[in-house]
């Protein structure tokens, strides 16, 4: 019989790969990420979107050293115009997504992301109270992947040699499910001592005069290599419940030897509450309050995230009977 460990999900491991200068995380996700996708019965391909939306947002979101939100969004074109991850620190997820389902049939069986996602851009924001100012960065999708974005992003705001694999996928349920989603990641950074080692290729700069050439640094050795072992990893490996982390690490890694941290558990947990829903509702106008009561002579809301549905009565917000 093969041997699971399920024990071994829905936790992030940081590691170091001290000869190479490079650190990193690695992720597997089993229950969190599968309760999202199933709650919400999205279509095959849009939770394998948005499966790969929240290891992304779980590789980034638990680096951060503070108590705040981290919050991956896309906006785009495409047939799945919206995409959302909340993270908020230290351990809790949540994520919905949003598609035009006669859009989405039109592109076949088997769409690949990018058709998916059209053009428009993927936003990356950071939030650590209301006593602090919030960080947003902005990359492009048009015809990009999460992955290539990610890339991006840390190419042009970080200026921090990146590389990040993601894959989601199905694996036999339990339970009497005939399936269960699974999804996982791998993230390494190049960051030596030296500064100088840091140097990447610059961006191309939109007024260079014709003709004339940019400087390329040449990469470095040790970074080469971690990158390329990273390029090594297939999809299956990082979804295989019978391989854990440590495992998969230990085949990228052994030859440099590699140092594994304490694991950081995350979990699918909404924010909502009724009090939450109350207080949103007492922020909008009179007119638009009593626009909302239906015909049960209440105020029905439904969170995007988790799906709970809140009824509210009129009186609670102001608005006369």
């Amino acid at each position: 019989m093969t041997q699971t460990h399920p024990e071994k999900d829905d936790r992030i491991i940081p590691f170091a790969v001290e000869p190479l200068e490079a650190r990193g995380r690695i992720a597997r996700l089993g229950p969190m990420v599968d309760s999202i996708l199933e709650r919400h019965a999205y279509p095959a391909p849009v939770s394998r979107l948005l499966g790969e939306m929240v290891t992304l947002a779980v590789l980034l979101g638990t680096s951060l050293k503070f108590e705040g939100r981290f919050q991956l969004q896309t906006r785009t074109d495409g047939a799945v115009d919206m995409l959302v991850v909340d993270f908020e620190a230290p351990d809790r997820v949540r994520a919905y997504a949003r598609f035009d389902a006669e859009r989405l049939d039109a592109l076949g069986a088997d769409p690949v992301p990018t058709q998916l996602l059209g053009r428009g851009h993927l936003a990356l924001t950071i939030d650590q109270g209301a006593d602090m100012s919030r960080y947003q960065g902005i990359v492009s999708l048009d015809g990009q992947t999460i992955e290539e974005a990610a890339h991006q992003y840390f190419q042009q705001s970080e200026q921090i040699p990146t590389r990040v694999r993601i894959a989601v996928g199905e694996t036999l349920g339990t339970g009497g499910r005939a399936h269960a989603w699974r999804a996982g990641g791998v993230m390494v950074q190049f960051l030596p001592t030296s500064a100088d080692r840091l140097r990447q290729a610059d961006l191309p700069p939109g007024d260079a005069p014709e003709g004339a050439s940019l400087h390329t640094p040449q990469e470095d050795d040790a970074w080469v290599e971690a990158r390329s072992l990273v390029e090594t990893v297939e999809d299956h490996e990082l979804i295989d419940p019978t391989l854990t982390s440590e495992t998969l690490l230990y085949r990228l890694f052994h030859e440099r030897g590699v140092r594994v941290f304490e694991a950081q558990p995350v979990v699918e947990r909404c924010r909502c509450t009724r009090d939450r829903i109350v207080s949103m509702l007492r922020q909008f106008s009179d007119e638009e309050r009593s626009s909302m009561v239906g015909d049960d002579g209440r105020i029905g809301i439904t969170c995007e995230f988790c799906s709970t549905h809140y009824h509210v009565d009129p009186e609670e917000v102001g608005v006369d009977a």
